[in-house]
């Protein structure tokens, strides 16, 4: 049966105005705000317009699916108030929510959303909230995979003001680890006994349990945010770092792996011995030794032996969690990004040559995203002379040539030494995936 809390008498006035209406939004700030008790309005702009109909017509009522270690929990989600942007009028009722919000959440794409649309752009709505303000204080998480989301979105909000920012607005980066997808397929959503987002819409939220999430801390004197489960830091920077070139990079290996194997899910891979002794080489001993040599000074328990062996751990059972039912062509998809010169599998070999480790584990995983990248030549257009090779065909001539591509005109820490590992890596791929 679905289970909710139902907010009960620590009701405050807290306000939480969200922008983009997907798993992280449903199934972390808007679910958090709603089972926290302190929210008297759950505010969300969503452009898909059937999906702001069918959740009004279900009176602001959804449910988000929870995969756990053992099972797959529906919870339901009341009072959400959905607006679509591109209304007249629901984009005058989003305005006045802004100027009452004291909690804000951007959950986009991209922060290339942040100033898309002119006068109705994000940043220039928040804006207007700001402008008809009095001195209440008002946080503004950006949940976008940017390490400097929240700079980026302040500025580009402070433009578009007569006069300086609110000092008592502050704009909020956020880590965040918890897995999360869309499922669309009908056959997926019976197979998995998934309940629909609102009756009418048939796509389920699925996100896993944890919700471990690290935030900017808050510096406005005297205000307390209504999520009180987030993780503050002084510094982001550090953690930041461990997710792109730790829980990026191993998921987008195994993605990619499991995908040159044949697999569909990624729990598959949880019983190949050889894929994830190596991907927990390249998470502990590369990623790892490297981030532990840049930041155990901080004495943050995460940069110390033991506790990044404890979140390598944890994360390689998260990412192969049958109830959360990932896919490698998910985790694989987006090849080009995810081979970026300073993205997160070259990202992180550049980083453990930085301390002095040879990164062939993580070299492993991205000759295995070449291959795939070589299997989609045309559908990511990559140049004439790489369509129909095979990656084993591919000398290291050609491998130079094709990440020059790739990386376009940005040269990475250590290239050299990047092609070097990665050509040197055919012997270890062919023998997971093989031939």
């Amino acid at each position: 049966m679905p289970s909710s809390r139902q907010p009960g008498s620590e009701m405050t006035d807290h306000i939480l105005v969200g922008f983009g209406f997907g798993p992280i939004q449903s199934g972390l700030f808007a679910k958090e705000a709603f089972q926290s008790g302190r929210f008297s309005r759950i505010a969300v702009a969503e452009i898909d317009r059937a999906l702001v109909h069918a959740v009004r017509a279900n009176r602001g009522t959804y449910h988000v699916n929870v995969a756990r270690a053992d099972r797959i929990e529906t919870q339901r989600i009341d009072n959400v108030e959905l607006f679509d942007p591109t209304d007249t009028s629901d984009n005058e009722a989003l305005r006045i929510a802004l100027i009452q919000a004291t909690e804000i959440c951007t959950c986009l794409p991209s922060v290339n959303f942040f100033t898309s649309g002119q006068s109705n752009s994000i940043a220039a709505m928040i804006a207007d909230g700001l402008v008809h303000r009095e001195e209440e204080p008002a946080i503004v998480y950006t949940a976008e995979n940017n390490n400097h989301a929240a700079e980026i979105l302040r500025d580009a909000v402070a433009e578009r003001l007569s006069s300086p920012l609110p000092q008592r607005v502050q704009f909020l980066n956020t880590v965040i680890g918890k897995m999360s997808r869309v499922v669309t397929d009908p056959a997926e959503i019976a197979a998995l006994n998934l309940t629909p987002i609102v009756p009418g819409i048939d796509r389920a939220f699925l996100v896993e349990e944890f919700s471990h999430i690290l935030v900017s801390r808050t510096t406005i004197c005297g205000f307390r945010p209504g999520i009180d489960v987030f993780v503050e830091k002084d510094d982001l920077l550090p953690f930041e770092e461990a997710k792109l070139y730790g829980h990026n990079a191993i998921h987008a290996l195994l993605g990619f792996l499991g995908a040159l194997k044949g697999c569909g899910a990624m729990t598959d891979l949880a019983d190949d011995e050889a894929v994830m002794q190596t991907a927990r080489r390249a998470f502990i001993e590369e990623s790892g030794g490297a981030l532990i040599a840049r930041y155990a000074s901080l004495g943050d328990e995460l940069f110390t032996e033991s506790g990044y062996q404890r979140y390598a751990d944890d994360l390689l059972r998260r990412i192969t969690n049958p109830f959360l039912a990932d896919t490698t062509s998910r985790a694989a998809r987006d090849i080009l990004r995810k081979l970026g010169a300073t993205d997160r599998i070259f990202g992180t070999m550049s980083l453990a040559f930085e301390y002095h480790i040879r990164p062939n584990n993580m070299a492993t995983g991205a000759l295995a995203g070449v291959a795939m990248l070589l299997d989609n030549a045309a559908q990511y257009d990559v140049p004439n002379e790489f369509h129909g090779m095979d990656w084993q065909k591919l000398d290291r001539a050609g491998l130079d040539r094709l990440l020059r591509w790739v990386w376009k005109n940005e040269e990475p820490p250590f290239r050299c030494e990047l092609i070097d590992c990665t050509w040197q890596a055919r012997d270890r791929l062919a023998e997971l995936v093989g031939p």
